[in-house]
């Protein structure tokens, strides 16, 4: 059985049991978290499909950690001008664990 949810603007594809990492989310480190935007659900053959969203789908996932991604960085040079800008960007996320699938 999987589900693919919607988060953070980013579709992501999930099952019972998997730890994958998501935007930053309001919530803390130990606690539960459901995820209702449920684009698409596959129990054994048995496909349900939203449009947009499943009504009464949902996703219950622990809220592991939440961390800092690695630096990226973003430089900007424009020739014959004597000018470059140099900045850093880290994307903060929260780790869930999949605990239950519901359709």
């Amino acid at each position: 059985m999987f589900a693919i949810i919607e988060t953070g603007g980013k579709q992501y594809r999930v099952q019972e049991g998997w730890r994958f990492n998501v935007e930053r989310l309001d919530a803390a480190a130990g606690s539960e978290f459901v995820l209702d935007k449920v684009l698409l659900v596959n129990n054994g053959g048995t496909i349900a499909v939203g449009s947009p969203y499943l009504d009464g789908g949902k996703v219950t996932c622990e809220v592991l950690a939440h961390g800092r991604d690695k630096k990226v960085v973003v430089f900007k040079k424009r020739r014959r001008k004597d000018s470059a800008v140099k900045r850093g960007h880290r994307q903060e996320f929260t780790t869930l664990k999949v605990k239950a699938i519901s359709a």
